[in-house]
């Protein structure tokens, strides 16, 4: 048996993406979206995406770099994930040891990953030194389901994100003032306009159709961003809404206009993520139908 841990390849995006979703029904990981991913990283971020590469052939994949836009110095990131069938062979370990040495050379001293909330993959975390954090939830959402009605639009104007091509610097300002509250323990709103466009806007599976926007006195205010498949899956990226317009029920908007015409373009399954405190974002999944279907935990450890 040869293990090997190296850079990935634009060659490597359908193997990648494969060890990155399996045993994970709830996750959409498409191979242009591993390309985007490499491709769209800020040199600050000194991000690298790794490959296990077992007898030859691409079995797992550590998405590794830098928190540089999250205001929390030192804090990087290795999100690991390998084929079922080869686990238990040393692959993660291997990828660990690589994304440590290469977080440590740009300063990092604590590492942040995600963890499945799942037996093997806890015990590994806990056994490389990683101490439990925050959780969150995924949740599914069967589309061929009746949904509850689009919520009557209180004085505001529903649009799409495709009608923002030309200038999509409205919907920034909404991410970034949504990110700011965001629960969570990174703050993502450091993003400059030039890298949310870059990794945000421009990314592949970003559905700008499906994507709805509110409008209220001219500009917009909230919206409910979505990645598809270009098949029948369909994935909640972020759903906000400015500060001054929340309590109107217009995040609640925005995702329900979004859904509704996922299911008349012929999706069938929708799929959402959110951190356990986020209780109003939870109330509107559980008011639309989505069931929780797996969770993940934060581990933090320390170089």
């Amino acid at each position: 048996m040869t293990l090997i841990i190296r850079d990935f390849r634009p060659s490597d995006a359908e193997a990648a993406a494969a060890s990155y979703s399996a045993g994970r029904p709830h996750l959409m990981v498409t191979p242009a979206a591993v390309r985007h991913q490499v491709a769209s990283a800020a040199p600050e971020q000194h991000y690298r995406l790794l490959v296990g590469e077992l007898d030859g052939a691409v079995v797992g994949s550590g998405r590794v770099g830098v928190h540089a836009s999250s205001g929390a110095e030192g804090l990087g990131f290795a999100n690991l994930s390998v084929l079922p069938a080869a686990r238990r062979k040393g692959v993660a370990t291997a990828l660990l040891a690589v994304a440590e040495e290469h977080l440590a050379g740009h300063g990092a001293t604590r590492i942040r990953a995600w963890v499945d909330d799942e037996p093997t993959a806890v015990a590994f975390a806990e056994k490389h030194g990683f101490e439990r954090g925050r959780c969150a939830h995924f949740a599914h959402l069967d589309l061929t389901a009746p949904l509850p009605p689009v919520p009557e639009p209180p004085a505001v104007e529903l649009r799409t994100a495709a009608d923002y091509l030309d200038d999509p610097r409205p919907l920034y300002l909404v991410d970034i003032e949504g990110s700011q509250d965001e629960p969570g323990d990174v703050d993502l709103s450091d993003l400059s306009y030039e890298e949310w466009v870059a990794e945000v806007w421009e990314h592949p599976d970003l559905d700008r159709e499906l994507t709805t926007v509110v409008v209220a006195d001219g500009r917009a205010v909230a919206f409910s961003a979505v990645h598809s498949d270009g098949g029948t899956r369909y994935w909640s990226a972020f759903t906000t809404a400015s500060a001054g317009y929340r309590g109107r029920g217009l995040a609640k908007l925005a995702k329900t206009d979004s859904l509704h015409r996922a299911r008349a373009r012929g999706h069938t399954d929708a799929y959402t993520n959110n951190d356990a405190t986020n209780a109003p974002m939870l109330a509107i999944n559980d008011w639309l139908g989505y069931r929780r279907c797996a969770s993940e935990w934060v581990y933090l450890k320390q170089l």
